[in-house]
């Protein structure tokens, strides 16, 4: 309760003093969002060019790539991203918590559940009883994917060819973008 009342004290301070606000917060919020306020814009902007100094201006071995943050489908199939870029997850019916089974499993058994199926993740959190770790219930939905990345409809037709997601890692810039940097005439220094 304790940690909860200075987080909660923090929070309003930073909104107060112009850090930041919680997302559409003129209607009610969006849960895990936030806009930067003008203080908080400053602090963001300055630490930003304090990173950018520190490990891309002031060395030679490196060079400056502002990637978008919604790419083509077939970069995201290509990488397996697709495929494989899931958690399973579970759902406490009880609070509502929602979170990662193996994890789940893994604190209260005390052994690694990594590649298990679906259907063999379920059976360890039944057979076990394993309760949730919020309320103490052990009341779980079935273990469900989560698929990590978030697609977006490109254009104002929908199908395949307008399908993109956001940027799943920030690395992917890189790799999409290595030969057009290796190409390029201009050099940073």
């Amino acid at each position: 309760m304790a940690d909860t009342t200075k987080m909660d004290k923090l929070v309003a301070l930073s909104k107060r003093r112009g850090f930041f606000y919680p997302g559409s917060d003129l209607y009610g919020g969006l849960a895990n969002t936030y806009d930067y306020g003008p203080m908080g814009t400053e602090l963001l902007r300055n630490i930003k060019n304090l990173w950018w100094e520190y490990f891309v201006t002031k060395r030679a071995d490196m060079v400056g790539l502002d990637a978008g943050i919604i790419s083509h489908h077939k970069i995201w199939e290509a990488s397996g991203h697709v495929a494989g870029f899931a958690d399973a997850m579970v759902d406490c019916k009880n609070c509502k918590t929602r979170m990662r089974a193996d994890h789940l499993i893994e604190d209260a058994l005390h052994q690694p559940v990594e590649g298990l199926s679906n259907e063999k993740l379920d059976e360890l959190i039944t057979s076990n009883k394993i309760k949730c770790p919020v309320c103490g219930k052990s009341d779980w939905t079935k273990v469900r994917k989560f698929n990590l990345l978030f697609p977006v409809q490109l254009g104002i037709v929908e199908g395949e060819g307008g399908a993109g997601y956001l940027r799943g890692e920030t690395a992917q810039g890189i790799f999409v973008n290595f030969q057009n940097i290796i190409n390029s005439d201009s050099t940073v220094g």
